[in-house]
């Protein structure tokens, strides 16, 4: 199945070669999270703070569908 996975931030320089935009379509298998697709892509789990799928806040073990948009932020600071 196809999804989409937007990284932000310094968790940019994860994407794979092609990625345009902070995005990427992948090809993940049936079952796949975004806690599969961190992996699979060797994310830094203490980086990844906030994770959306199709901008609501599901959590990293949600399983995903066709078409779905995973979006991954790091921790960020600010005053």
């Amino acid at each position: 199945m196809r999804v989409t996975l937007k990284l932000f931030a310094s968790l940019g320089s994860y994407l794979p070669a092609g990625a345009r935009d902070n995005s990427i379509w992948l090809e993940a298998e049936r079952g796949a999270t975004p806690l599969s697709l961190m992996r699979e892509l060797s994310l830094p789990p203490g980086l990844c703070h906030l994770v959306l799928v199709n901008g609501r806040h599901e959590g990293a073990e949600t399983e995903l569908a066709e078409g779905d948009v995973v979006a991954i932020w790091p921790p960020v600071a600010g005053g």
